[in-house]
């Protein structure tokens, strides 16, 4: 076994979630992933923690969705989460577009079965990750050796630094009313959030982590963005995204590729045409785009927007937390032509922070 898988293994265990005696974890990866199932298991046995080994496929959940009509919660599975301490999920499988000719409308209504079960795994400790994997190199664009080192180096980063580094702007969202984000003649967009919470993303939840995030109020996006990076989603890659918001909803909208699957996610359900996240990109050792959203949210020089459900940790009391079945997140490059302005004042130009060198 690669010593990395090891290291990959220990980080999940003592950075990202922490497990220890008596802890019931659930293991959730593709076949491919096996060599970090087997690390996971070695480290849940030394602690004395109890593991259950669910082989996530893609391959079996596309047949799943085009043999069936309708679909209705898997209590079962929702018992399990119930019952579960820790999540540890893991991306990876041997075809990253297996799912590519299942229907929009299928997904949609497949997510909205499973929305009770997400937010019981959501409530508990949890950690999403990657797996390095020949089809998630290829769709990077990199050969497999490439990419197992991307990966891997991005998983290893000193978190200590990288969570000091991500609190200055921390500090600057969480006192904030209104963050404006404007980048080229496509995107001017204002969002309120008055009252809401800024957390850290220092590698716990997602590994890699590297960004910041917060959510707007939920009727409180106005503007136009359009997203210039691509993203893949279910197995399709939807391209030059363009959104238009009045009052915290989605009011038209239009996609250069696959905008059927667009519209699809945005008909999800109400909460799908309104904004749960924002996000800043401050991850600078993730410095190549790889259609996965995991590691591309997190690049330096980058915002991200998720439409769909919001994280309740970032809702403050007084405001509501947006619920969808959906949770998409779509990237604008802030690199060039870009500023990212909080209550009036500019606290990012074309990808450098204020409190950065060159700012």
């Amino acid at each position: 076994m690669d010593g990395r898988i090891r290291e990959h293994a220990e980080t999940i265990a003592d950075h990202s979630t922490g497990i220890e005696a008596g802890d019931d974890v659930v293991i959730q990866l593709p076949r491919e992933a096996e060599d970090l199932a087997v690390a996971l298991h070695e480290i849940c046995g030394d602690r004395g923690a109890n593991p259950v080994y669910l082989n996530y496929s893609k391959r079996a959940q596309r047949a799943f969705k085009r043999a069936s009509d309708e679909f209705t919660e898997p209590s079962h599975r929702r018992a399990l989460y119930e019952e579960a301490d820790v999540f540890v999920i893991a991306r990876g499988g041997s075809n990253a577009t297996e799912d590519a000719d299942v229907d929009p409308e299928t997904n949609a209504a497949y997510n909205r079965a499973l929305e009770e079960v997400k937010r019981t795994r959501l409530s508990k400790t949890w950690c999403l990750t990657q797996y390095p994997t020949a089809s998630h190199a290829q769709l990077a664009g990199m050969s497999t050796e490439a990419y197992e080192n991307f990966v891997w180096d991005a998983v290893s980063l000193d978190w200590d630094a990288q969570r000091e580094h991500q609190a200055q702007m921390v500090d600057i969202l969480d006192d904030a009313d209104e963050v404006r984000i404007r980048s080229g003649d496509e995107t001017d967009l204002t969002l309120d959030l008055a009252g809401n919470r800024t957390l850290n993303d220092d590698g716990e939840k997602n590994l890699p982590g590297g960004e910041v995030f917060t959510a707007p109020v939920r009727d409180g996006v106005d503007g136009e963005v359009y997203f210039d990076l691509p993203l893949y989603r279910y197995g399709r890659e939807i391209e030059g995204v363009r959104l238009r918001f009045e009052d915290g909803e989605v009011v038209s909208h239009s996609a250069e590729r696959n905008e059927d699957l667009l519209t699809g996610i945005l008909d999800t359900d109400e909460g799908s045409r309104r904004l749960g996240e924002l996000g800043i990109g401050m991850n600078r050792q993730i410095d190549q785009f790889t259609y996965n959203m995991l590691f591309d949210e997190k690049m330096g020089d980058t915002v991200h927007m998720a439409v769909g459900s919001a994280y309740p940790e970032t809702v403050g009391g007084e405001n509501v937390v947006n619920e969808s079945a959906e949770h998409v997140d779509m990237i604008v490059d802030m690199s060039d032509d870009s500023v990212i302005e909080v209550d009036g004042e500019v606290v990012q130009r074309d990808g450098t922070f204020v409190f950065e060198d060159g700012f």
